[in-house]
């Protein structure tokens, strides 16, 4: 029996996919293991959001094959649909799999074609894979791929291709499938969610309004979300669902106007910074999570300073920054007023203070309260504790020695926040 060993960079569609080639590949006959020099065939399921994952991964390529000459080695994800036939010329890689190709990786391994990259712009229905990962304790479910924005820092759009849907059907039937197997709460991931539906006629409203009626899954939650997305006719949509889990993450990019626009983001400020608040006065403690990009081209200091100003008064929760990174076959690599790299970590740096901040700020005003957890599957690493997740988005921490708590919902009061660790006991 042939062995592999599978290593993913990237977003949570990558996860989710290097899920379904796993099962692939175990459907037909071969089998995963932990480590490189047990396997016959390594994949990188690569991620090209920007030039530094690109290197990195022709880093992981080398160092697999430095470790086991024998290995066959095989690429797929972004990078590869990105650069296709370039990547062949290096002397350690045997294959080159394109993004849509890969949900059928064995196929194309069985083939032997070297390199199965089509034109992903030309891709028009979702690829509708069932796919049930016991491992894991909440569930992941891709609902749309592809993006249909332009904007001017990222070449993901070429990467993934148009907007893409899963229908209501597959959704709702994936969903309940889950619960069968005991999954009490589902992810909706994807590479643009917000756009879910619009090339059936459809929106993200009516997706939501089904899964409120036609499943029996206990919770949900919702991946990343553009500011124009979410409308106050979704906002109480979800105020009254009993399955939404109050945790929203906004791609908000910049907190300054210029920027935005720079971007090509279609959307200002005080517009999010009102929704924002709107958030947080119609859910109780909602955790709100960001992006923001640090140092993109011709961000003065006046620029960058009126963005740490609108993130100090806005209601987020944590905000995940990280320096820009020109990406070549982007509008943005191309832009005059470039920012020196130590002046963008420098600005990164000071969001991340930013950040922790108010994220300790959050965790302070849940102590006392009383939250519903789903207790993960598997105990802390370091501390042995359980782990379970509020709905409003906190991992806790439990001292119990009971092992009949796995994957099962229960109420718990936080008790304290220490070193970065949030504790809790059992109601």
């Amino acid at each position: 029996m042939k062995t592999f060993y599978i290593h993913t960079m990237g977003c949570k569609s990558n996860q989710f996919e290097s899920s379904i080639i796993e099962e692939n590949l175990t459907n037909n006959g071969m089998r995963k293991v932990n480590s490189i020099q047990d396997a016959d065939l390594y994949i990188l399921n690569s991620c090209s959001v920007t030039h530094k994952s690109d290197n990195e991964a022709l880093y992981h390529l080398r160092a697999a094959k430095n470790k086991n000459k024998n290995l066959i080695i095989v690429i797929t994800g972004c990078y590869a649909q990105l650069e296709k036939e370039n990547l062949l010329e290096y002397d350690f890689i045997d294959y080159v799999i394109g993004n849509n190709e890969k949900l059928h990786l064995y196929e194309y391994l069985s083939a032997k074609n070297k390199l199965a990259v089509n034109d992903i712009m030309k891709q028009a229905d979702f690829n509708e894979i069932e796919l049930i990962d016991t491992t894991k304790t909440r569930a992941s479910l891709k609902i749309q791929d592809g993006c249909d924005n332009r904007c001017t820092y990222c070449i993901i759009w070429k990467a993934r291709g148009k907007s893409r849907s899963a229908s209501p059907e597959f959704i709702i039937n994936q969903i309940n499938n889950f619960s069968k197997h005991g999954f009490k709460e589902i992810i909706l991931t994807g590479i643009h969610i917000g756009q879910w539906g619009k090339d059936i006629g459809l929106s993200l409203i009516d997706l939501l309004k089904d899964i409120e009626e036609k499943t029996t899954i206990e919770r949900f939650r919702l991946g990343s979300l553009n500011p124009t997305e979410i409308t106050p006719e979704l906002i109480n949509l979800l105020k009254n669902s009993k399955k939404f889990c109050p945790h929203f993450h906004l791609s908000l990019q910049s907190a300054n106007d210029k920027t935005l626009r720079s971007m090509n983001r279609f959307y200002k400020t005080e517009d999010y910074l009102k929704q924002i608040d709107l958030i947080n006065n119609t859910f109780e403690l909602p955790f709100l999570g960001s992006d923001i990009i640090a140092g993109f081209a011709g961000e003065t200091e006046d620029d960058f300073k009126t963005t740490c100003a609108n993130l100090e008064k806005s209601g987020l929760v944590q905000i995940h920054t990280f320096p820009y990174s020109k990406r070549e076959g982007t509008i943005g690599a191309n832009m005059e007023n470039q920012i020196p790299d130590d002046i963008k970590s420098r600005r990164a740096d000071k969001i991340k203070e930013i950040s922790r901040g108010k994220y300790n700020s959050f965790v302070t005003k849940n102590i006392g309260k009383i939250h519903e957890i789903l207790i993960e599957k598997h105990r802390d690493k370091h501390s042995g504790n359980l782990k379970g997740v509020t709905r409003n988005y906190l991992t806790v921490q439990i001292h119990s020695e009971k092992e009949d708590l796995y994957n099962t919902l229960q109420k718990a009061k936080i008790t304290r926040f220490e070193n970065g660790i949030i504790y809790g006991e059992l109601t």
